[in-house]
């Protein structure tokens, strides 16, 4: 696990150049459906789509959604538009209708999203396609998750657990969507991602997907996206709002819960779950002892 400082020289090469190769023919990689949705982040456009095509996967088909922007997003997509299977530019219903175009007309068989301010770190997609051939039986994988500034520095990592559904619904969030992939069948079985939530789409559709019995997840070390903390991004004014989307995604799956046990004490064990796991990880100690 590398120092902070390494990372951010190893992301701001990555997606500071075009260094976009022709596809090749390999073989045994599953397609890979990655979706953007936009809307006037064309400061930071650029440097998302690179971290999706700089990884030069050979079996990629990228899609962005873009909800009529005013700014120069549409200069920034044309520009790439050749590495493009699809894109368009025009007023939407926001963030999970964008997402949710793009869905009906992903063909891949995995599915990632990553916002137009995000990126992925190197190396992300090849991880994941290695993990699916090992782990036939996931329907998610999912990795780590930094966070960023607007000048790509790299400020803080935040680790990932193995997947446990008390946890998902006692403590939040246990799955973040810049390292996550999903098997595109699972929208097929249970639905597009729910579009009466702003905020907490991704940790209703998550956990809606996971509670079905025989749907599970994999964390896979290696697999890393970004999460870019500036003024104007959506989860800077998440707030109230957020945390009521999440105390109803709460209550519609507490059925996943033990019965009979207070949920501040599911709480308070996945707290101590979460201290447990971190303090096993001597890579991980020592990342923090050196930050």
């Amino acid at each position: 696990m590398q120092p902070l400082k390494q990372s951010t020289q190893e992301l701001k090469e990555f997606i500071g150049r075009q260094a976009v190769q022709a596809a090749t023919e390999e073989g045994g990689y599953p397609r890979l459906t990655v979706i953007t949705p936009s809307f006037n982040q064309g400061e930071f456009l650029e440097r998302t789509i690179l971290s999706v095509l700089n990884q030069n996967y050979p079996n990629l088909e990228y899609i962005i959604i873009d909800g009529g922007s005013t700014d120069r997003s549409t200069e920034v997509i044309r520009k790439y538009e050749k590495y493009l299977a699809y894109w368009v530019s025009e007023k939407d219903k926001g963030q999970v209708h964008a997402i949710n175009k793009g869905l009906a007309r992903a063909t891949g068989d995995w599915i990632s999203f990553q916002n137009s301010d995000d990126v992925y770190f190197p190396g992300t997609f090849r991880k994941f396609a290695g993990s699916a051939a090992r782990h036939p039986e996931a329907g998610i994988l999912y990795g780590d998750l930094y966070l960023i500034d607007p000048e790509d520095e790299v400020t803080e990592l935040l680790k990932t657990l193995p997947f446990n559904m008390v946890s998902q619904l006692a403590e939040g969030m246990q799955i973040h969507n810049q390292s996550l992939f999903f098997r595109r069948e699972l929208v097929e079985r249970y639905g597009d991602f729910d579009e009466s939530y702003r905020f907490a789409f991704d940790y209703e559709f998550i956990t809606r997907y996971l509670a079905h019995e025989g749907v599970t997840a994999r964390r896979v070390e290696g697999l890393a996206g970004a999460l870019r903390v500036h003024p104007d991004a959506k989860s800077s004014v998440i707030a109230g709002t957020g945390r009521e989307e999440h105390r109803r995604i709460q209550e519609k799956y507490n059925f996943a819960l033990p019965p009979k046990l207070p949920l501040k004490l599911l709480y308070i064990w996945s707290r101590i779950r979460k201290v447990v796991y971190l303090l096993s990880d001597i890579d991980y100690i020592m990342y923090r002892l050196a930050k």
